[in-house]
C-alpha cells in the first residue's frame, strides 16, 4: 500500500461528551455533525451566531446540543471525548489543543490543521453506510466534487438496506458458514441494495434466502448482464452500467470498449476481450455464447460489455436467446449508441423538423460482409430521412452509389464520425457523391456515417475549408 496522508477511521461518539468552543456558522455545522453521530455536545459561545441559535433550538435526532453562553475554559474540557474550536487566532487554537489533550480528548481546530488531531472530510451519508472523503486539507472543493459524484452512485434507499443488514446480520452469521455461503448471501443483499428500497417483509425474505443457501437449495446459477459501454467516454455510462461493472465477477468486453470504461470495473473482476472487428481475427459468436453460459453455470456474475448500445447492431438478440434457452437469467443495460454520440458531438438534432421527418439506422454490410441488397433502398433514399450507417467504412462507395441510383441528390450532406466519443475522435463533412471514391473513408478507426439534410452545416464547413485550400474536411 502506498503512503496515506491521513488514516481514515470512524469514531463512535454515541453517548460520549463533545465540546465545541465558538458560536460561528462553521462551528454550528461541526456541532451538528457531532450530535448526528450521537454525541452529547456542549457549546461554549458568549455571542452565538444565528445559525448556532437555530441549531440548538432545533435540537438533534441522535445526540444532544446544549448552549452555554460564555467562553470556553480549561475546566469545561474535563470528560470530553472530542473537543473542537473555531479559534480567532493561532495562540487560542494552540492553547485549546494543549488543554484538550491534557483532558484526553481528540482535538480539531477549524481551518487550522497544525492544531488538529483529526480533520473533517466531505461526507456521503447513507447511514449506517457512511463515506468519508479527505484531500488532507489541500483542496476542499475537490473533496466536495468527489462527494457529489459518489452521491449519484449511492441511491438514498441504500440507508434502509444498511439498516436491514444490521438487523439480520447476527442470525445470518449463526446460520451460514464462513466463506462462500456468507459471501453469497451478502452479495445477494448488495445487489438488491442498489435497486428499490426494501419492501415490507424484506427481512423475512432475506432470512429465507440464507436458509436456502445453508441447505444447498440454490441452483448455483450466476447471471449475465448485457451492458452498453457507450462510445468510449466513461462519463457517458449510466449509473446502472457502473453498478453492474462494480459487481461483476467476469467481464467479456468488445474490442472497441475503452480502457477508461474498464477502469470503473471491480478490481477483482476477470477481464476477457472477445471483440469482433471486420476484417480481423475475432472470437466466433457461438464461442462467446457458450462462454457466457459456462461462466454463469459456475455461479459467476457475468457482464457482457458492448460498445455503444447492446441492442443496436450488437448481436444481443442471439445472446439473449442462447442464455434464455440455457435457463440463465439475463438483463440488459442500455448505452449511448454511436449515432447519438455523433449527433451530440456536432450539436445536431437527427430529427430536426425542418430537415427530417424520420430517422433510420442501418448496418453497412450483410452477414457476408458485402452490401445488403434486401434493405429498403428506395425508402433509405428519402431526402426527408436522416440515415445513420454503422460499420460502413468498406462499403461506403456502394452505399452512396445505391442511394444516388434510387434518386437521392449527390449533393446530400454527409457527416463521417471516426472513433466517436474516444480521444481519437474526428468528424469530417462531405457530400454524398464524395463517398463514391474508393478510400473516401479512412481505414483503421471505427466509423459511423450520417446522411441527410440535418448535416448541412458540417458539410458546408468542409467544402469551405477545401475551397480555401486547407486540404482537409475535418471538424
Amino acid at each position: 500500500m502506498g503512503p496515506l496522508a491521513k488514516l481514515p477511521v470512524f469514531l463512535d461518539l454515541h453517548g460520549r461528551r463533545a465540546v465545541v468552543a465558538g458560536g460561528s456558522a462553521g462551528a454550528a455545522w461541526k456541532a451538528e455533525l457531532l450530535a448526528a453521530a450521537g454525541a452529547a455536545v456542549d457549546v461554549y459561545a458568549a455571542e452565538p451566531s444565528d445559525e448556532m441559535e437555530r441549531l440548538v433550538a432545533r435540537g438533534a435526532e441522535a445526540g444532544s446540543l446544549t448552549l452555554h453562553r460564555r467562553p470556553w475554559s480549561v475546566d469545561v474540557l474535563t470528560g470530553a471525548a472530542f473537543a473542537l474550536i473555531d479559534a480567532e487566532g493561532e495562540a487560542e487554537a494552540q492553547a485549546f489543543r494543549c488543554a484538550g489533550r491534557a483532558a484526553g480528548a481528540i482535538v480539531n481546530a477549524v481551518d487550522k490543521p497544525a492544531h488538529c488531531d483529526v480533520q473533517f472530510g466531505s461526507i456521503v451519508n447513507r447511514s449506517p453506510v457512511v463515506v468519508g472523503i479527505s484531500t488532507d486539507g489541500a483542496a476542499p472543493i475537490l473533496g466536495q466534487a468527489i462527494r457529489r459524484r459518489i452521491e449519484t452512485l449511492l441511491p438514498p434507499g441504500l440507508a434502509a438496506w444498511g439498516g436491514l443488514a444490521k438487523r439480520v446480520r447476527e442470525r445470518v452469521t449463526e446460520r451460514l458458514k464462513p466463506g462462500q455461503e456468507r459471501r453469497g448471501f451478502w452479495e445477494h443483499l448488495a445487489e438488491k441494495a442498489f435497486g428499490a428500497p426494501p419492501a415490507e417483509g424484506e427481512a423475512e425474505r432475506l432470512l429465507a434466502e440464507a436458509e436456502r443457501i445453508a441447505t444447498g437449495g440454490g441452483d448455483g446459477r450466476g447471471r449475465v448482464i448485457l451492458v452498453g459501454a457507450g462510445p468510449g467516454d466513461a462519463e457517458l455510462l449510466t449509473l446502472k452500467a457502473v453498478r453492474a461493472l462494480q459487481a461483476a465477477d467476469v467481464i467479456l468486453f468488445d474490442d472497441l470498449v475503452s480502457d477508461e470504461v474498464l477502469e470503473l470495473a471491480r478490481r477483482e473482476a476477470k477481464r476477457m476481450m472477445v471483440g469482433k472487428r471486420g476484417g480481423r481475427d475475432s472470437c466466433r459468436q457461438e464461442d462467446i455464447n457458450a462462454l457466457m453460459v459456462q461462466l454463469a453455470r459456475q455461479g459467476r456474475r457475468v457482464v457482457r460489455l458492448k460498445a455503444g448500445d447492446p441492442m443496436v447492431f450488437g448481436r444481443a438478440g442471439e445472446e439473449i436467446a442462447m442464455l434464455e434457452a440455457a435457463g440463465i437469467p439475463v438483463e440488459v443495460v442500455p448505452g449511448i449508441s454511436a449515432a447519438i454520440a455523433l449527433a451530440s458531438a456536432l450539436g445536431v438534432s437527427l430529427t430536426h423538423r425542418d430537415a427530417s421527418h424520420s430517422l433510420r439506422f442501418v448496418t453497412g454490410h450483410a452477414k457476408n460482409g458485402e452490401l445488403d441488397p434486401t434493405l429498403d433502398w428506395r425508402g433509405l433514399a428519402d431526402p426527408d430521412t436522416t440515415l445513420m450507417v454503422y460499420m460502413g467504412g468498406r462499403t461506403a462507395p456502394a452505399i452512396a452509389g445505391r442511394l444516388i441510383a434510387e434518386g437521392l441528390d449527390p449533393a446530400t450532406p454527409v457527416a463521417i464520425g471516426y472513433a466517436v466519443g474516444q480521444p481519437a475522435q474526428r468528424i469530417a463533412g462531405a457530400r454524398l457523391a464524395d463517398l463514391l471514391v474508393t478510400g473516401a473513408i479512412e481505414p483503421g478507426l471505427p466509423v459511423v456515417i450520417g446522411v441527410g439534410r440535418v448535416f448541412e452545416a458540417v458539410a458546408a464547413a468542409a467544402v469551405g475549408v477545401a475551397t480555401a485550400g486547407a486540404g482537409r474536411g475535418g471538424v
